[in-house]
């Protein structure tokens, strides 16, 4: 009769790690490297006058003797403007963004690379995206044009930086392989712009 009991308590001690096992819930998981190749990258700037702060978060890819535009990215398609998930702009106040007028806010910025035009900006209000692939037209907030220029020096890591703040402005500066693009900013330091 010994015998029956413990093979009881066994089958139950086993039974009921068999379920506690099964109630357990799985660790998170961490973004696939395989998917994540580039690294993350911030670029920011600061109006005092304005008390207005804009950061741009971005994938930063590499051209590692790749033919980038016209390639990798295509002319006349929309881009992520980077690597990885979409490109994000935050501004704390109002600015003028490529001559409009931009709300404060979290926008995802996009941009439309042409070969011998203008490239088309876009900011649009759909956050958290992979890449373009589920890019939506109707949610962009607003699209500027603005000039692209080819120099002779090769910038190896996709970058965007702020020039010097001059006379209340300075310029999102984005450069890859030959290619430089501005897009210009404007703050407002004597009006008060809630945000």
């Amino acid at each position: 009769m010994q015998f029956c009991s413990n093979n009881k308590y066994w089958i139950y001690l086993l039974l009921g790690l068999f379920i506690i096992s099964g109630c357990r819930q799985p660790e998170p998981e961490e973004p696939d490297p395989v998917r994540r190749k580039s690294p993350i990258a911030i670029a920011k700037a600061t109006h005092d006058a304005s008390n207005t702060y804009i950061k741009i978060v971005y994938g930063q890819p590499y051209k590692r003797d790749r033919q980038i535009f016209g390639n990798l990215v295509p002319y006349n398609s929309v881009w992520r403007t980077g690597a990885n998930e979409a490109t994000e702009l935050t501004t704390t106040k109002d600015i003028i963004f490529g001559g409009k007028h931009l709300d404060a806010g979290t926008y995802a910025l996009f941009t439309i690379p042409r070969k011998d035009e203008n490239w088309t900006v876009i900011l649009n209000s759909e956050l958290g995206q992979w890449g373009a692939f589920d890019y939506n037209e109707a949610k962009d907030v607003m699209r500027v044009q603005v000039p692209s220029t080819d120099k002779e020096a090769i910038t190896e890591a996709f970058t965007i930086q702020f020039s010097e703040i001059e006379n209340d402005s300075t310029n999102i500066i984005l450069r890859w392989d030959h290619k430089v693009v501005k897009i210009p900013i404007q703050f407002s330091p004597t009006t008060n712009v809630s945000s």
